[in-house]
């Protein structure tokens, strides 16, 4: 029997609330460790194929264009079978997927297997998103922020296990095997306490309720796009540039500086850690100044740290500045997605997965613009790309509409 329509969403079960809140956190910490594992292994991996910038710029083009292939009927997916399916088909992808691009010995096998690896990525970060939305709907307060921390602290340590890796000569392909299969084994654990987003199409859940238990009143086809969803999804798609730019670049950054392979590696890990940090204390921050200016804040400090650091030109301050732009961009793509899941009129779950449409174009665009760069003027000056979206960032967010998170049961 269909669920029936309504505005009243009623409160899980705190210990329910508990467990989901686990699980969610998991998914957070897999999708960080696989994608800092990765990145702290470039160097290498690209080594191993002999390729210039420009040319590997446009080889992992081939990532976000599996991601845009996958968004582009994620939020249908989603609002028909609900946000827990996909993430688990884009875990158990993500997991399988990235030690095998580490064995690509030519540029079109990885080109491949990043295309897959996209695609995977795309059926795992909104949903995920959407799930923690959902959880923090029901605590009725700010944590969206400590998912994204998860994501930090495994993408943390992914990266140091890249730099572990790298002085010990490992290579990337037992590395990243030998990762997923510790992460899939933490993940299955906590599979079952895994929660659901709403569905619209009032067919009741099969196995995992959602914890509101009910669908979204609007129908799939109400209102998708709004001012404000698309000012949200701008915002987003200039910080996926900022992040898309740290992962690929920093270390290759530091390399060209002069510092081996481990220090290039070190600078992933000094940006990530500088995330997970700001990421432990972004929600009472947010909740003590507001949205609005919390975003306007965050991209002022990244351009500043960034932008310094650039100037200087040397490998210390290359750490200390992708240090200061994970310090300043770690909170604004959760404060994106709290504002998009609780704007009036719009799912929260399709909200989400529209914000993730709008923003990964910038990992499509974004390496081959900053790799092109660097073949005109030299990678220090093509990452002023970076300082430039920052504080397009700081102007855009003054037109935000700050918004607290709406209970469930409200």
């Amino acid at each position: 029997m269909p669920h029936p329509t309504t505005d009243a969403v009623p409160q899980a079960a705190p210990g329910a609330l508990r467990q989901s809140r686990m699980a969610v956190a998991v998914l957070f910490v897999l999708a960080g460790a696989v994608m800092g594992g990765w990145a702290g292994r470039i160097p290498s991996v690209r080594d191993q194929l002999g390729v210039s910038d420009g040319e590997w710029g446009l080889i992992v083009l081939a990532a976000p264009v599996g991601v845009l292939l996958s968004l582009l009927v994620l939020s249908r997916i989603i609002t028909r079978t609900g946000a827990r399916t996909p993430s688990i088909a884009g875990a158990a992808g993500m997991l399988v997927l990235v030690p095998v691009a580490a064995l690509a010995i030519t540029p079109l096998a990885l080109v491949g297997c990043l295309l897959a690896l996209g695609l995977a990525q795309g059926l795992l970060f909104g949903p995920m998103n959407a799930l923690a939305v959902e959880v923090e709907r029901g605590y009725g307060r700010s944590i969206l922020s400590s998912f994204h921390f998860w994501f930090s602290g495994g993408q943390f340590l992914g990266g140091m296990l890249g730099v572990l890796a790298g002085v010990l000569h490992l290579p990337p392909a037992i590395q990243l095997a030998a990762s997923s299969l510790l992460l899939a084994a933490l993940y299955l654990a906590t599979l079952p306490f895994l929660p659901d987003t709403q569905r619209v199409t009032g067919d009741p859940p099969a196995l995992h309720e959602p914890l509101s238990a009910v669908p979204d009143a609007d129908p799939p086809r109400a209102r998708s796009w709004t001012p404000q969803l698309a000012l949200l999804a701008a915002i987003g798609f200039l910080t996926s540039i900022n992040e898309g730019g740290a992962v690929q670049w920093s270390a290759q950054y530091s390399v060209s500086l002069g510092g081996g392979i481990a220090i290039g590696s070190l600078t992933l890990v000094c940006y990530s850690l500088a995330i997970a940090v700001v990421r432990l204390v972004g929600d009472r921050i947010v909740e003590t100044i507001g949205r609005r200016l919390f975003l306007q804040l965050s991209a002022a400090f990244s351009a500043l740290g960034l932008g310094a650091g650039l100037l200087i030109g040397t490998v210390p301050a290359a750490l200390i500045g992708f240090a200061c732009l994970g310090i300043g961009s770690g909170c604004i793509v959760p404060t994106v997605m709290t504002l998009a899941g609780n704007q009036p009129s719009v799912p929260s779950a399709k909200a989400v997965a529209l914000i993730s449409l709008g923003e990964w174009p910038a990992f499509l665009l974004g390496p081959p613009v900053i790799g092109g760069l660097a073949e005109l003027v030299g990678l220090r000056a093509a990452l002023g790309v970076i300082v430039v979206g920052a504080l397009l960032i700081v102007l855009f967010a003054g037109f935000v509409r700050d918004r607290a998170v709406t209970p469930a049961g409200s």
